[in-house]
């Protein structure tokens, strides 16, 4: 019984965070976690991490090509519109430069995302003064404080991009060969809301598990130990 009302109470959730965006994805996002919140959530939930809803491709391009200040057609021999991923702040294609014909990744951000969760943000920190001045006796406005300011990295992909490179030269000045792959970004083609970078073909890590069981890899077993050396 109990599992059927976590099911029907997941959908509901999963269809108010999607109509509602914003914060409420990011939120939606961080209840899909096993210890956060019943199975059935976590299921319905997960989908939201990198299959959330997308943006039309028109807003998307007017986006891409006012932050590197040239035409799609301009710098990539080809662009994919289907989108290889959509969060809660981006979007992620799959292209070809033109000239090198190197294969990229390109993360846009969703038009207007940074106002929209900022707004959703600090309506929320006027929620967490009133019940600390009634009902609540515990300090929930410095935890939306923070999640303001922690959140607002997130929308500063110059930041990402400056992020991913101190960790890829980390790993390989300490180790010959790399555990861990950091793709390459493409410096020329970095702003504030696009991050361009190598592509890199691999597992989402959300479907590790599944990958595993499907290759018949015992998680426990030598193979994945010896992965993770």
């Amino acid at each position: 019984m109990w599992e059927r009302q976590h099911e029907q109470a997941a959908d509901k959730i999963y269809f108010m965070c999607s109509d509602l965006g914003g914060f409420f994805l990011k939120i939606a996002q961080l209840l899909a976690k096993p210890d956060m919140a019943p199975a059935a959530w976590v299921k319905k939930l997960v989908t939201l991490c990198d299959q959330a809803p997308a943006t039309p491709f028109d807003a998307i391009q007017l986006v891409l090509e006012k932050e590197l200040g040239k035409s799609i057609g301009e710098i990539f021999e080809t662009f994919d519109e289907k989108p290889l991923g959509s969060a809660s702040i981006a979007h992620v294609h799959r292209a070809i430069v033109k000239g090198n014909k190197m294969n990229v990744v390109v993360k846009v951000q969703h038009p207007g995302i940074e106002r929209l969760m900022m707004t959703d943000i600090r309506n929320l920190q006027l929620f967490a003064l009133y019940m600390q001045r009634t009902d609540i006796k515990f300090d929930l406005h410095s935890i939306t404080k923070e999640m303001e300011k922690q959140i607002g990295y997130e929308f500063d992909f110059k930041r990402e991009a400056n992020a991913m490179e101190r960790i890829r030269c980390f790993l390989y000045e300490n180790n010959k060969k790399s555990p861990v792959l950091v793709p390459r970004v493409l410096r020329d083609m970095v702003t504030k809301r696009v991050l361009v970078m190598e592509y890199i073909n691999g597992i989402p890590i959300l479907s590790i598990g599944d990958e595993m069981a499907k290759r018949g890899i015992n998680p426990h077993g030598k193979i994945a130990e010896a992965a993770k050396q």
